[in-house]
């Protein structure tokens, strides 16, 4: 598996979202990384991330991933951080590997009971064919970039640096429609019941996330009541990327205070940690 290993310090895994490449996230991870240790990946069916799938385990080799990249850099434990369908895998891998988990951070993150509203549904039908339509759609979070950056002239800056990231690391509508299909059938609430780690649930505001509505994203303060929830001001589904920085500061914020710094390393064995990216 490719993995990115960047900074130093408390170590937190950074699982992308459901377009599956880490390089969208590239703000973000470079933001934690002037605080502590990030160990990232694109999603294990991504031709770049040379990890496994088997399709027919599913949604669970997403989960899985997470415990082999831990296992390649060297981890007992870990924060596990994930973005929006990211955010489902780090709370599921909290399910079936707790004590490797020292803390969840989920940011904008689908709930266990997720179902596609009528606009994923339409892109469904025919995700390759209607894929530029797709991405003609998504203009409509730019007016969540210009209220992070202050601004349309700053935000049309922020807007294109993103968008070439998107065309360098180009996402694959069918893969995104399989990640949609793989939760079909996943039923994940009774298990996160059981998990008592030390959670951070994060939102944009509400009025301008228009991809996952911040209430759904609240939903696991009521599987998990003893979870922190946080806004990051002054956007919406892209705060990790548009608000980078505050995004990291409320991140190391809450592991200063609720976790501690110092109990968030752990290692297997005594060899040095291996830098991939």
């Amino acid at each position: 598996m490719n993995i990115i290993d960047r900074g130093d310090g408390a170590p937190l895994v950074f699982i992308p979202g459901i377009q599956g490449r880490w390089e969208w996230m590239e703000p973000a991870v470079a933001a934690l990384a002037r605080r502590c240790r990030v160990i990232t990946f694109s999603l294990a069916d991504e031709p770049t991330c040379g990890g496994r799938f088997d399709e027919a385990t599913g949604f669970w080799c997403y989960v899985e991933q997470v415990r082999e990249a831990m296992d390649a850099a060297g981890l007992a434990r870990a924060t596990i951080c994930g973005v929006s369908y990211g955010g489902l895998v780090a709370a599921a891998f909290a399910a079936r590997h707790p004590e490797r988990v020292a803390s969840l951070v989920l940011v904008s993150a689908i709930p266990p009971a997720w179902t596609p509203n009528a606009r994923v549904r339409f892109f469904l039908r025919a995700p390759r064919l209607l894929s530029p339509l797709f991405m003609v759609a998504s203009l409509r979070m730019y007016r969540e970039i210009a209220a992070a950056t202050g601004g349309l002239i700053p935000g049309a800056t922020v807007g294109l640096r993103q968008a070439v990231r998107v065309l360098t690391h180009m996402f694959s509508p069918g893969r995104m429609s399989r990640r949609v299909h793989l939760l079909e059938g996943v039923t994940l609430e009774p298990e996160l019941r059981r998990v008592h780690v030390p959670t951070l649930v994060m939102t944009g505001d509400g009025t301008l996330d228009a991809v996952v509505p911040i209430q759904e994203t609240q939903r696991y303060a009521t599987i998990w009541p003893h979870a922190r929830l946080v806004t990051i001001e002054r956007t919406g589904h892209l705060g990790s990327i548009t608000r980078a920085d505050e995004f990291a500061r409320l991140v190391m914020r809450f592991l200063d205070e609720a976790v501690g710094r110092e109990g968030q390393v752990g290692r297997v064995g005594p060899e040095e940690r291996r830098h991939v990216g």
